[in-house]
């Protein structure tokens, strides 16, 4: 959907973007949240950097999942509005598609083998890399409560140093991690989870990309939290404001019940999430289940009017 139909044009513009948004930047944005997917200001992104992260137990559910062209092509068919890579699967996939989908480059990642108590994600490629592949932004995973956060929030300066440079997107994914936050309640609360929003806006997140919050009450976290009682809308809608204008990317997690998935993203987006970046959820599924599922997203955006993400 076109958004320069009219006179409000300009204003919903200054509110997607905010007026010191360098030109590269909204440049780059503005392709994945107008130019492709379903536009109108949201983005719904797929996630393809599993592989790394947990290996190759999740393509067992859909063998064809695990090679990254059939990746691309599900993200081409279902109007996807980005794509997520580690380095090398963009420098040998990424060429077929260049141009016809934008790249979110992932710049770290871990595996599952070690350890989870004490948790960092190293950087495995550079903003550079970004660049010479035409990405449209670039991911950084944060592990929010780690013991090695000194490590993780310098090597995030970094990183944010060079976005600035090269005017380039940065996407963090802040997810809550690390034995010190498991004490504490886990890695799924609201604590948890808007700290991490609120982190990520902290240390220069133009995006965040955030799991959905589990409900109810948690003993173990800070007052008030630990009496803290909601509703799906109202938690959601808390981690959107403690993200302030940093903008927000609910993520699908796991493979979930199909109207499970749909009331999530229906919630996020209603309360004013930017989009949602489904992996799993979509790709985890045989060919035609997933692109069923695909449309349903769609019509959910399709449904909402343009956001306004000023405040």
């Amino acid at each position: 959907m076109s958004d320069n139909s009219g006179a409000g044009a300009a204003d919903r513009n200054l509110a997607v973007f905010p007026p010191d948004m360098s030109t590269g930047k909204k440049t780059r944005l503005r392709r994945i949240m107008y130019g492709h997917g379903p536009g109108n200001g949201r983005a719904l992104i797929l996630p393809f950097d599993q592989g790394l992260e947990h290996g190759p137990r999740d393509f067992f559910d859909n063998p064809a999942s695990v090679s990254p062209t059939y990746q691309l092509r599900l993200a081409k068919e279902g109007n996807f509005s980005a794509v997520a890579f580690q380095i090398g699967l963009a420098d040998k996939y990424f060429w077929d598609y260049a141009g016809e989908i934008p790249l979110v480059l992932k710049l770290n990642g871990k595996s599952d083998i070690p350890s989870d108590a004490d948790p960092i994600s190293p950087c495995n490629a550079s903003v550079e890399d970004a660049v010479r592949l035409g990405a449209d932004a670039v991911g950084y995973t944060l592990y929010v409560g780690s013991t090695r956060q000194d490590e993780d929030f310098i090597q995030l300066a970094e990183i944010r140093e060079d976005c600035a440079r090269f005017e380039m997107p940065l996407v963090v994914w802040s997810y809550p991690r690390g034995a010190a936050m498991k004490a504490k309640g886990g890695i799924d609360t609201q604590y948890a989870i808007e700290y991490a929003a609120r982190i990520a806006d902290e240390l220069g997140a133009d995006v965040a990309k955030v799991n959905y919050p589990k409900l109810g009450a948690t003993p173990e976290a800070p007052k008030p939290y630990d009496t803290l009682e909601l509703t799906h809308e109202e938690a959601v809608s808390r981690v959107i404001t403690a993200a302030g204008r940093s903008k927000i990317l609910i993520s699908g997690g796991s493979k979930g019940s199909d109207e499970d998935v749909i009331d999530k993203a229906r919630i996020s987006l209603e309360a004013g999430a930017m989009g949602l970046i489904f992996g799993r959820n979509i790709w985890q599924r045989p060919w035609d289940e997933s692109l069923k599922m695909v449309e349903r997203l769609h019509s959910i955006f399709d449904s909402l009017p343009a956001p306004d993400y000023s405040g």
